[in-house]
């Protein structure tokens, strides 16, 4: 289901109110912002710079409590890239697991990678060892194109010197 689809959204909207939780307009904008932001992985701070150019009145402890809400309800995933900080991205219920990423260790980019690479590892593990995986999470750690690019410019620079 594609992010922009109204239904897509009524469905959130429903979880929360399914939930017993109330739609504020803070709720509201903090929803949208994750949505219009979607395939960046957003700290809490990045989530309330954006919130604050909406809706200025909106505290970074309303933001904090949210996602932790949306959390709770599986609206977001909580994505730990090993770096002491936290980030958040939209959870697409169609995914069975959540997908990879790669995480530029120069500049911290971190990119999706949407095929599932590990469908055939897993038939092997639920076959060999007959545990029945819920999902998983892999990081793959190292230069984004154009971290990669700079650092061999520098190299043949440095060579040709």
């Amino acid at each position: 289901m594609k992010i922009n689809e109204s239904g897509y959204v009524d469905n959130l909207k429903t979880m929360l109110r399914e939930a017993g939780a109330k739609l504020t307009p803070q709720r509201l904008t903090i929803l949208d912002v994750i949505i219009q932001q979607e395939g960046k992985h957003l700290t809490i701070e990045e989530i309330y710079n954006k919130v604050k150019e909406v809706k200025a009145e909106t505290g970074v402890a309303t933001v904090y409590r949210t996602i932790l809400l949306f959390e709770e309800l599986g609206i977001v995933k909580k994505l730990d890239l090993n770096d002491g900080i936290y980030r958040y991205e939209l959870n697409h219920e169609e995914e069975l697991h959540g997908h990879h990423h790669l995480v530029c260790s120069a500049c911290g980019k971190v990119e999706e990678v949407r095929d599932d690479l590990l469908d055939s590892v897993e038939q092997i593990i639920e076959k060999d060892y007959r545990f029945r995986i819920k999902d998983h999470s892999l990081k793959f750690y190292g230069l984004c194109s154009d971290c990669y690019l700079n650092e061999s410019e520098e190299t043949n620079e440095r060579k040709s010197k």
